[in-house]
């Protein structure tokens, strides 16, 4: 009985597992679509796609808002992990726009 109510709230978990993986792949999607137009804005001004001073706040962002039970450590590996994937849309845009 304990093993059956044990695998029924490991279901019962995965499932909210798959629900969060839903919202953040969105989330990160729109994120993107950000961090896109924000990438053709500074390419109408001239301005660099990468601004490191622009990711070091992103990253103490995420730190001073982090409440666990990841740690510190992790979630900057995470945000830059999403910030080279940003800077890699936004250069990929680029190269687009330059080949239209």
């Amino acid at each position: 009985m304990a093993e059956e109510r044990a695998v029924d709230r490991i279901d019962e978990l995965r499932k909210r597992i798959d629900r969060l993986d839903e919202m953040l792949v969105r989330l990160l999607n729109a994120r993107a679509a950000c961090a896109l137009e924000i990438g053709r804005v500074k390419r109408t001004v001239g301005m660099a796609v990468y601004q490191p001073s622009r990711e070091a706040d992103v990253l103490a962002h995420a730190k001073e808002i982090n409440t666990g039970p990841l740690d510190d450590g992790a979630i900057r590996r995470l945000f830059e992990r999403v910030i080279d994937e940003a800077r890699r849309l936004e250069r990929m845009a680029e190269r687009r726009d330059d080949d239209a």
